[in-house]
């Protein structure tokens, strides 16, 4: 993990931000921009209703042209292995062609005849009528019933769900029937369910393929999003949607999905705890009814709505005089009955989260200004014509936004007892536990200036401030993007070290 952090010299301070801003060192042409792509970390592939079948056709020919197979065999295999080539060439491999095939319920010596030519009468097993043989019909494995019988089952396994892998009717016959009988049989009596057939073994495709899944947009875009290397990764639709492929929950790194889950469920159970906080001097409960974050008890004490932390009445709308607050603190002087340490911690964990959570469904507002603005620019009298700048800030808003947000149940969970008690001590802590919140820090800092400077009204500048704000963008938008990197990458390190 050496290209994660490797030392102090890898942070930010505030005096590096002033530096790099008023600089052009970091991006000082047009064709910069060109690395503006949306990183996609693992490759991935989106597949629309369209190329689905393309997808699937080309797994299949590779199947079919290595082992001189015909295609509902190589499909039975391909089903049976998850749509992983490579885990089914390995099993060939290993285990060799009879093997590979019997555990899939391929036939190894297939029995080609589909239709009987003698004798004129056959017998069914299944309901020990004799029937003609032109109304009979023999699998691949050799097992051979009345078409009244195959259908009527091939009906039952269908509306069951079990389309993809529809076996023999003879007893302990591992054998997945011909997907053109079933097709054929199917259709002469239910047209409707030969079609559901047919989309499901369409869909397996993405149903039966670990690497492969429906992106969960609601209402649902039909798209779905291949990977290519790295299952436990966030992609992003062609859509829009951005989501965790591992659990298709809302994109949350640097949260592990175990995390996010243990912290969706607490913000849940803890939904109405949060709303109310002990005054610092009393302990009374104080619940919040206002915007402001300087809250007043009955018993006269002022204190800070984030932290809980005692303070003066004299404030301005973005703070508190001679108040900071941003490190979690352990104070047991103020551990209650009401109010565990457990408490305290999980709402200062929220309040951040939470903050950022609002503001990110704000900037998400401010798109259509902003796009607005750069509509009205590109038509006006500048001679600057190419605002791929203002959009390519935009997504970094939004993603450095969320990482912003998603950093805080991270921490909670890292540096608290829940998960890595027993895995990392109180020395570790010490030392990852401010590493940590100093780049949180200073990611909020760089989140804050670049959101401030997109929100200047540029449509009204010359051409010289226009410029400026640019540059200014386009740095922010490489820093900030340096340290989501730094910030996910040492995550995924430690939960990958501490099995979470």
């Amino acid at each position: 993990m050496d290209d994660c952090m490797s030392g102090d010299e890898d942070f930010y301070d505030s005096d590096h931000l002033e530096s790099d801003l008023h600089s052009h060192d970091i991006i000082e042409n047009e064709e910069a921009d060109l690395r503006w792509a949306a990183p996609k970390g693992s490759s991935t592939k989106v597949i629309t209703k369209e190329s689905l079948l393309v997808a699937q056709r080309e797994d299949l020919k590779r199947v079919m042209d290595l082992l001189s197979l015909r295609e509902h065999h190589a499909r039975t295999l391909l089903i049976h292995h998850r749509w992983d080539v490579e885990k089914l060439l390995a099993v060939l491999v290993e285990k060799g062609k009879a093997s590979l095939f019997s555990d899939a319920g391929v036939p190894v010596n297939e029995d080609t005849g589909s239709s009987l030519s003698f004798p004129s009468k056959v017998k069914c097993c299944i309901c020990r009528e004799e029937v003609s043989a032109d109304t009979a019909t023999k699998m691949n494995c050799g097992h051979c019933f009345c078409n009244e019988c195959w259908t009527r089952h091939f009906i039952v396994k269908i509306n069951e769900g079990q389309s993809r892998r529809i076996r023999c009717m003879a007893h302990e016959c591992n054998a997945i029937c011909d997907e053109s009988v079933v097709r054929n049989l199917v259709s002469k009596e239910h047209p409707d369910l030969a079609e559901k057939f047919d989309r499901f073994l369409l869909e397996s495709y993405i149903e039966d393929n670990k690497m492969v899944k429906w992106c969960p947009s609601t209402p649902h875009c039909g798209n779905a999003i291949r990977v290519e290397e790295d299952e436990f990764c966030e992609v992003e639709c062609a859509c829009g949607l951005q989501f965790c492929f591992s659990c298709l929950s809302e994109a949350h790194s640097p949260c592990s999905c175990l995390m996010w889950e243990l912290w969706a469920k607490k913000c849940r159970d803890e939904s109405e705890t949060v709303n109310w906080k002990p005054c610092p001097k009393c302990h009374i409960p104080v619940e919040k009814n206002g915007g402001c974050n300087l809250v007043t008890c009955i018993c006269g004490q002022a204190f800070c709505w984030l932290c809980g932390g005692a303070t003066g009445r004299d404030h301005t709308s973005s703070r508190i005089a001679g108040h900071s607050c941003g490190h979690y603190k352990e104070d047991k002087a103020n551990k209650t009955e009401w109010a565990t340490g457990d408490l305290y911690r999980y709402m200062h964990y929220h309040n951040r989260y939470k903050a950022h959570t609002d503001s990110f469904k704000l900037e998400t507002k401010l798109k259509e200004t902003v796009l607005k603005k750069v509509s009205i620019s590109e038509e006006g009298d500048s001679r600057l014509r190419d605002f791929s700048w203002v959009t390519n800030g935009l997504y970094r808003l939004f993603r450095s936004r969320r990482v912003l947000s998603y950093s805080y149940p991270f921490a909670f969970y890292m540096f608290g007892d829940e998960l890595f008690r027993d895995e990392m001590n109180s020395q570790e802590r010490e030392i990852k536990q401010p590493l940590f919140e100093y780049q949180q820090q200073q990611l909020e800092a760089y989140v804050e200036k670049l959101s401030k400077n997109l929100e200047e009204p540029f449509d009204k500048y010359p051409d010289a401030k226009v410029m400026e704000i640019r540059s200014q963008v386009i740095n922010l938008s490489v820093i900030i993007d340096n340290l989501c990197k730094k910030i996910k990458c040492e995550a995924k390190a430690d939960s990958k070290l501490k099995g979470r």
